[in-house]
């Protein structure tokens, strides 16, 4: 039995995971109960992926709404998630075995970002890992051996937390025009520069950041010149300044400058001028996880609303007995479904070494818009109370806006699909 395996199975058993298989497929009456907390009766998902499901929502049931509604409200970072997630290993889901992963694949990943967000810990809980699970795949597939033992192993163990830099204020999703820049000194780069919406900044000891080392007017293409580096968060002379935001407030978001940020040769990922290819290897994983992390708040979202329509009266009758509560909800639970199908075949593709895009991208807005209206559904259904942060669906819907504008714009993916999928001309 592999590493990974047993971890798994401690704390299941073998003849219990048995049981729940044999459950699953003769007993089902419905694939999906929107109204059962953190269900796991996928019928299209592998035997992997219902194990990764059961063993995570374990954990995740720990930490109930009331705790995440605490978390917002003082700002605080949910480190005892972050803490038991790293013990049981599941931080390096994604990374090679030989490092303390895991080497399962983005499939199993989703599903974990799906259930980390659907437990009711939103895009907070997901993005306290989220990190881990995509960010450090360059480092995976082009880091030295000695640069993985180095950046990986903490990392996976919980002992390490990472941010990325790599938005700028002036050029926003324009990475081709990043303006920061680092000048090689001996055996060392001295980097200048600003990023903006660096997540976790505040609380991170390392940072993969992309910079240039070859100005822009220097290049014959602008893919060139620019350079990956995953290196200590130098706060002597790295500032950073949270940024006041709509949700997700558990978890930063930060503007950082940093100016004659002495960085050492060694922590340079692959070859220098060669970043930005580097980079784009993370991108189609990283738009699967956020679009699974929308699916879990729409899915949240939906199985609030649906239990409290069954539960409030109005007018001598419960509410979920009008079809004007009915219809919303139940066009809501087929478009999110809808869109994890397109996800999880996303991120099937990805698994079999596919590189285009297509469905990352339409996975990832289709479940970021599913998401987005479930929310606010769920707000409607409940009425006034809907507002009131005691019922957290108001915390769902600050939060389901981020989705739909990162990690890539919704217009973006109109245009990614537009000239790689139709063969239309490019729009800008």
């Amino acid at each position: 039995m592999t590493t990974f395996a047993r971890r798994r199975f401690t704390s299941i058993g073998w003849s219990l995971v048995k049981e729940r298989r044999c459950a699953r497929f003769q007993t089902r009456a419905l694939h999906v109960k929107a109204t059962e907390f953190l269900q796991n009766n996928q019928p299209d998902w592998t035997e992997s992926m219902h194990e990764v499901r059961e063993a995570v929502s374990k954990i995740c049931s720990r930490y109930t709404d009331e705790y995440w509604l605490e978390k917002d409200n003082k700002h605080e970072f949910p480190l005892d998630l972050h803490r038991d997630l790293a013990k049981d290993g599941w931080l390096g889901i994604c990374m090679p075995q030989e490092y303390g992963g895991s080497a399962l694949g983005i499939s199993e990943a989703t599903v974990m970002m799906q259930t980390i967000s659907e437990s009711g810990g939103g895009m907070t809980g997901a993005s306290s890992v989220h990190m881990n699970i995509f960010g450090l795949e360059p480092v995976v597939k082009f880091g030295s051996p000695e640069q993985k033992e180095r950046m990986l192993v903490p990392l996976i163990q919980g002992k390490e937390k990472s941010c990325f830099g790599v938005t700028e204020p002036n050029t926003g999703l324009d990475t081709l025009k990043l303006q920061s820049l680092a000048q090689k000194q001996g055996d060392h780069y001295v980097l200048s520069g600003s990023k903006i919406w660096t997540s976790t900044a505040q609380i991170a000891e390392k940072i993969l950041i992309l910079v240039r080392t070859t100005p822009l007017d220097q290049v014959n293409k602008p893919t060139q010149g620019l350079s990956l580096f995953y290196t200590d968060l130098d706060r002597s002379v790295v500032q950073v300044t949270e940024i006041p935001k709509l949700g997700r407030a558990a978890v930063d978001s930060n503007v950082i400058f940093f100016e004659n940020w002495k960085v050492s040769r060694e922590d340079l990922i692959g070859e220098e001028g060669n970043g930005f290819k580097m980079i784009m290897h993370g991108m189609n994983a990283e738009r699967i996880l956020v679009g699974a992390e929308a699916l879990g708040l729409g899915y949240a979202a939906l199985r609030r609303a649906a239990i409290y329509a069954q539960e409030r009266s109005v007018f001598g009758r419960p509410i979920g007995k009008n079809q004007g509560i009915q219809h919303p909800l139940a066009e809501s639970w087929m478009k999110l479904e809808a869109a994890r199908l397109m996800l999880y075949l996303a991120a099937r593709l990805y698994d079999q070494g596919h590189s285009t895009g297509e469905y990352a991208n339409a996975g990832k807005y289709l479940a970021a818009e599913a998401a987005f209206e479930a929310c606010e559904r769920s707000v409607l259904t409940h009425g006034g109370m809907g507002y009131a942060k005691e019922y957290h669906v108001e915390r769902y819907f600050r939060e389901a806006m981020l989705p739909r504008i990162a990690p890539i714009s919704r217009e973006m993916i109109f245009n990614y699909i537009a000239e790689r999928v139709l063969g239309l001309d490019r729009s800008y």
